[in-house]
């Protein structure tokens, strides 16, 4: 039996094209740090779940989890990215990708990603959506969070601390769907740390547009990267203890099943 979810990975990839090679200010090792590659394999229950899609796209080319407008220099963390987010350049002077650059990656990984993500829900039976991350043990200086001490866990679907909407917006899936979630992973996480609710994050383009587009139920889940990391900045780099991405995947299905399991029977309506 294969759980009806979509798991969407937007983040993981670490390839960087030819055509924008070279025009980096930052060394590959630190545009992979700046990306969620560890996402991959914490996250893949392909062999589980109705549908998977990743990306071998490094963020720091092209941002699926951005809306496609505004191009730079407006949105310096937009879907091309002018800064990190602690404030350091992305680009070389004069090396930032000029606007046919820009249509030709969106043509080659922006719109297929977001097409596919449609067609698999076309195609099977998907009654929800994840939409899979990491997120720095701190917040950086370019963020909301900066400085502040993140959660273990953080889920998302653009309403308050309990899930629920906001004034005058909707959210991108039930609020006793997640408050219970969030309950599933503090139930397998007891005592090491917070499991927050739409803080620091609380969704991002991917399941909102998709959230509309289909509606299809959207959970943002961002993961702890000092759950699996020794060191974390883009100086000293990464240490990954693989052992821990290998745990922590493995509890983390154990919750998502968890969750389903108790829920389905009667699935929750807004």
């Amino acid at each position: 039996m294969k759980y009806p979810f979509l798991i969407s990975i937007p983040h993981g990839g670490v390839e960087i094209p030819a055509e924008v090679a070279g025009r980096f200010a930052l060394s590959e090792k630190e545009i992979s740090w700046y990306c969620d590659p560890s996402t991959r394999t914490l996250f893949d229950f392909s062999r589980s779940v109705e549908a998977t899609l990743d990306t071998g796209i490094s963020r720091m080319v092209i941002d699926l989890n951005r809306p496609p407008l505004p191009l730079p220099p407006k949105d310096p963390d937009g879907i091309i990215k002018i800064r990190t987010v602690d404030g350091r350049p992305v680009y070389l002077p004069g090396q930032l990708p000029d606007l046919p650059l820009i249509h030709r990656l969106m043509m080659r990984w922006y719109f297929p990603y977001h097409q596919r993500i449609d067609e698999l829900i076309d195609r099977y039976p998907v009654r929800i959506a994840f939409d899979c991350h990491s997120m720095l043990p701190y917040g950086s200086a370019e963020q909301s969070d900066a400085g502040k001490c993140r959660p273990l866990i953080c889920l998302g679907n653009y309403g308050d601390e309990n899930g629920r909407a906001k004034p005058g917006s909707l959210t991108t899936c039930p609020p006793e769907w997640i408050m219970h979630l969030a309950e599933s992973f503090r139930e397998e996480f007891c005592g090491t740390g917070e499991v927050a609710i739409n803080t620091p994050f609380s969704g991002g383009f991917i399941s909102n547009a998709h959230y509309w587009r289909k509606g299809i139920p959207w959970i943002q889940i961002e993961v702890n990267r000092a759950l699996y990391e020794r060191e974390n900045s883009p100086i000293s780099h990464s240490a990954v203890r693989e052992e821990h991405v290998t745990e922590l995947h493995r509890r983390i299905w154990q919750i998502l099943a968890r969750f389903w399991d108790a829920t389905s029977a009667g699935v929750p309506t807004e």
